[in-house]
């Protein structure tokens, strides 16, 4: 088959130094403080070097830190040197990338970059160390792929239905500190309604009310949706 032709990244402003690359589907976002900046994950890889790009965008040195390692999330990594992400995807990251430099963040770390900072949030489930950055000043959650209007990926080994029905209570209690989310798929900045809806939608597919239908590209899974929330999922009714 043949190989999609890569789009070179776009960069879209969205306020006050802050960013969002698109890469194929995929997108970073760049936040540019006054002692630093924060890159949340490195995309595929496949477009250029996003080391190059965000270096045009801002002069602060930059600390990556992945919402969770798959590999559309971690693709221009290496250039970085290193990143950060949860240690529960530490075994998962190097098996596709054996020794490459990683350190650990934790839940309830903060992130000053300088006039601006992020608390990370552990979000099981997407995969075992998904996490959200929460700027509580300007009201923003980095959600990552576990909060989307789009398809969420929950097959293949590390996913959790269950485990990503808690993460959404958990969010849904702090839905009083922030506005919108920024999604890495789809549409960029999404709702906090999109809690309730997943939320909703789980119940329905771990309780087998919802059939399963042949996803739009091949998949060793099906698409189940469920009013506004949608996951591609491994089975004929559920997940498990």
């Amino acid at each position: 088959m043949q190989e999609p032709i890569q789009k070179p990244y776009e960069v879209i402003p969205m306020g006050e130094k802050t960013w969002r690359i698109e890469d194929n589907g995929v997108r970073a976002y760049l936040f540019a403080g006054t002692g630093k900046a924060l890159l949340t994950d490195t995309c595929f890889g496949r477009s250029g070097s996003l080391k190059a790009l965000v270096e045009s965008l801002t002069d602060r040195p930059v600390m990556v830190v992945n919402t969770h390692a798959d590999g559309d999330h971690t693709g221009c990594n290496e250039e970085f040197g290193k990143v950060h992400m949860h240690p529960a995807e530490f075994a998962y990251y190097h098996a596709a990338k054996p020794g490459a430099p990683v350190e650990p963040v934790w839940e309830g770390d903060r992130i000053d970059i300088g006039g601006r900072a992020f608390e990370v949030i552990h979000i099981p489930g997407h995969t075992p160390g998904s996490i959200a950055l929460l700027d509580r000043e300007n009201r923003i959650l980095v959600g990552g792929d576990s909060i989307s209007l789009t398809p969420i990926f929950m097959f293949s080994d590390g996913r959790s239905m269950e485990a990503h029905r808690a993460s959404l209570i958990k969010l849904l209690g702090m839905t009083d500190a922030f506005d919108v989310i920024y999604a890495s798929h789809g549409d960029a900045e999404v709702p906090p309604e999109q809690i309730g809806k997943q939320i909703r939608a789980v119940d329905k597919i771990l309780a087998g009310e919802v059939e399963g239908e042949e996803p739009p590209f091949p998949l060793p899974a099906k698409v189940f949706a469920f009013e506004g929330a949608a996951f591609f999922c491994s089975g004929e009714k559920q997940n498990v």
